[in-house]
């Protein structure tokens, strides 16, 4: 080896690996780059894979991101898949390949080795795992096999209700299949809180999704060697010709444990700022690998393509060149498609931000995702997530049609740079009818938190217990017959528009909590109380819409006509 002229390794050829192997070729035209992928493809998308069983994507060759004539022809990166790599002596800085399909073994030695094994799919250990009919989602062959199955599949059952799962469970259904979802927890997408996920429980449903939540797999039943039913937990079987276990990942780290690199707290490869292991010439990024996580400071696996992709780049440069930027930390920046709703979140949820120790609140807002008045707006639901005191923004949830991307995207990037909710109330963001709005609902979220730090009108979460409080809902009659609000026999109906003239029926003693259909009204009736003499009054964030969903009420009511399952946001712009 020369300075200019190292050998670099790169152990896995999706994701990381391809950026760390394209990135250190525009940095060292001279280095000999060699990808080792044990499957049959290297950089192919496998974000795409469940959009190719239903259909959506119909050519299989766009899948395939890179092929290794292009990595040749282009940027003169040698590829070898079937190539498995075994061993890892980092004494001899040498590793150990399997040939897969010559059936024979050879070392070849390196100056910069950089570990992207990702992560397989879990196979919770359960009887009939191995029946035919039972796959999981994790590669092309994956994909193919199951495609090949399912033109002659009826039922299919899809344990899991992360992003594989749910993409894959609307796939299913989109081809025709009789569809049931099983979930261990009592939500989809447990990492969310539960009021932002229910739309998404609606969602599957009204498109015949059969949701089993609370309810683990058990074992499969099985005749002939081929799987026939799911049977759950509490003993209900489900008819199932295709079972796809969804359950979650587990990061490849056996190659890089048993060549003595560390492992952090959450199991995955330790690195420091630049993707190196404890090793300096050993990098690791991807799914089998530690990122700081932005909201907490700490050291996590973030297993998603995004920071794969960024930090194998930062990667591939510093095992080129002994110099890069150090490694963004990670925000977990995420969204899933449903049918008509998505869903998603960068940060913390509020549940994850007091269980790491933040004296954390939330507000939340419906609202359009465009000017209501030009054509097509859709509803969605944001909740921003903040620490008392500081007003410094900790995550962001939001659900519902088009636009969710957009400020999942803003909070991403405004916590990446440690902003507050002052900050985003401060935003230039673009507007025009058909994009937003002049007040966007990240505005509008932004304006809630100030108005709770400032003691303006404090919130209290849609889950809270009314029991203790004072509870006036100043809706109009017909809209609190169409919902109740739930939780509580002593609500007292005041509509806005009549409450300065009966402030005589309330006592200004005691705490109160105002409510209304989405919270803006509400925040209006607590402004009124406020200036009228109650010492103690809070609006309810999110009002009866997030009240019916973090308490999983499904009553009939106009709130489930919107496509997205959400209500219509009050007209009422808050400030």
């Amino acid at each position: 080896m020369t300075e200019s002229a190292p050998t670099i390794l790169i152990v896995g050829g999706v994701a990381g690996g391809a950026s760390a192997a394209a990135r250190a070729r525009r940095m060292n035209e001279n280095a000999e780059i060699i990808i080792f992928e044990r499957d049959s493809y290297v950089s192919f998308a496998n974000c795409g894979l469940p959009y190719y069983l239903g259909g959506e994507i119909q050519d299989r060759e766009k899948l395939l991101v890179a092929k290794p004539g292009l990595f040749q022809r282009r940027f003169r990166i040698e590829v070898r898949t079937r190539h498995e790599v075994t061993a890892i002596d980092r004494a001899a800085k040498t590793i150990t390949v399997a040939d897969l399909d010559a059936g024979k073994t050879y070392t070849r030695s390196y100056d910069k080795l950089i570990v992207a094994p990702g992560a397989d799919p879990l196979v919770p250990p359960i009887p009939g795992k191995d029946a035919a009919g039972v796959f999981t989602l994790r590669n092309l062959e994956d994909t193919d096999k199951i495609a090949e199955a399912m033109p002659d599949a009826r039922h299919a059952v899809v344990v899991g209700g992360g992003y594989v799962g749910l993409e894959t469970a609307e796939q299913f259904r989109r081809k025709g299949l009789d569809v049931a979802l099983v979930e261990m927890q009592a939500q989809v997408m447990p990492f969310l809180d539960r009021e932002m996920v229910e739309p998404l429980h609606r969602q599957l449903e009204y498109n015949g999704i059969r949701l089993e939540l609370g309810n683990g797999i058990a074992s499969i039943e099985e005749v002939n060697g081929r799987a026939v039913a799911a049977v759950l937990a509490d003993g209900t079987r489900l008819p199932a010709d295709l079972i796809l276990l969804g359950v979650g990942v587990r990061p490849n780290v056996q190659l890089a444990e048993d060549a003595g690199l560390e492992l952090g707290a959450s199991r995955g490869i330790a690195t420091d700022e630049f993707m190196r292991t404890n090793d300096p010439d050993i990098y690791a990024v991807g799914d089998a690998a530690e990122y700081t996580f932005g909201s907490t400071g700490a050291k996590q696996r973030v297993p998603l393509a995004g920071p794969a992709n960024r930090t194998g780049r930062l990667a591939g440069e510093h095992a080129a060149t002994g110099e890069s930027r150090p490694a963004p930390a990670a925000w977990g920046t995420s969204i899933v498609r449903v049918f008509g709703t998505a869903a998603g979140i960068s940060g913390l949820s509020l549940r994850a931000a007091k269980e790491a120790g933040f004296d954390a609140n939330a507000v939340h807002v419906i609202a359009n995702h465009h000017a209501s008045y030009y054509p097509g707006a859709q509803v969605m639901a944001v909740k921003l997530v903040f620490e008392e005191g500081s007003g410094k923004v900790l995550g962001v949830q939001a659900v519902g049609g088009e636009g969710i991307d957009k400020r999942l995207d803003i909070i991403a990037t405004l916590t990446h740079f440690k902003g507050t909710v002052h900050d985003l109330a401060e935003l230039d963001l673009a507007y025009a009818p058909p994009f937003g709005s002049a007040k966007d609902p990240l505005h509008m979220a932004a304006f809630a938190a100030e108005n709770h730090l400032d003691g303006l009108a404090r919130v209290v979460q849609p889950d809270v217990d009314l029991c203790p409080y004072q509870t006036i809902d100043v809706r109009e009659t017909h809209e609190v017959e169409a919902l109740p609000l739930a939780g509580c026999d002593s609500v007292i109906n005041i509509p806005l528009d009549h409450l300065r003239d009966r402030l005589g029926e309330l006592d200004a003693s005691k705490p109160t909590v105002v409510a209304c259909r989405s919270g803006l009204r509400s925040y209006l009736g607590t402004r009124i109380l406020a200036q009228h003499g109650f010492k103690e009054v809070y609006n309810l964030s999110g009002a009866a819409a997030m009240r019916e969903f973090a308490l999983n009420r499904r009553l009939p009511s106009v709130y489930t006509a919107s496509t997205t399952g959400l209500p219509a946001p009050d007209a009422v712009i808050i400030d």
